[in-house]
């Protein structure tokens, strides 16, 4: 390499290396749209669409390392590429964990009606305080009528 061609690379400016950047919005637009993708059974049940914005960012990262350590006289971000990558990878792998693992653990509902089956007669609090029974709201003075029981699965 002679002088010529050493002023020619100091003088070259390093342009901006894009898909790091992107490649780190998209994975952390994946970890938060959770909130989103949720409200759907067919993204609840198994997130698939935040898995994918996964893939799509986590690829975009690697693009941005390749390209910043194959041409760092091109491009810049070997610094923020590494430590982009590693901050996502980190929050891909938590969110798998508690979604693949933590989220699994919730016992199972042995107790609970099955589909069909007559719900035992219970009393809770209705708005103003008073004991209402189911027995008493589907035999109430005016005959039987209907009654919905709705039960959501958690920690009680």
């Amino acid at each position: 390499m002679d002088f010529a061609d050493g002023i020619a690379k100091i003088g070259m400016k390093r342009k901006w290396n894009w898909p790091i950047w992107v490649g780190f919005a998209v994975a952390l637009g994946g970890l938060f749209s959770y909130g989103f993708f949720a409200r759907f059974p067919i993204t609840r049940d198994f997130p698939w669409a935040n898995l994918l914005l996964f893939g799509i960012g986590i690829a975009l990262l690697l693009l941005g390392l390749f390209r910043a350590f194959g041409r760092p006289q091109l491009y810049r971000g070997k610094i923020f590429g590494s430590i982009f990558t590693a901050i996502a990878m980190f929050l891909i792998s938590l969110f798998s964990y508690e979604m693949f693992y933590v989220l699994r653990q919730v016992p199972a509902s042995t107790g609970a009606p099955r589909i069909g089956q007559l719900a035992p007669d219970f009393f809770l609090l209705d708005q103003s305080g008073k004991p209402v029974g189911l027995g008493d709201l589907i035999s109430g003075p005016s005959g039987p009528k209907a009654v919905a029981v709705i039960f959501y699965r958690g920690f009680w």
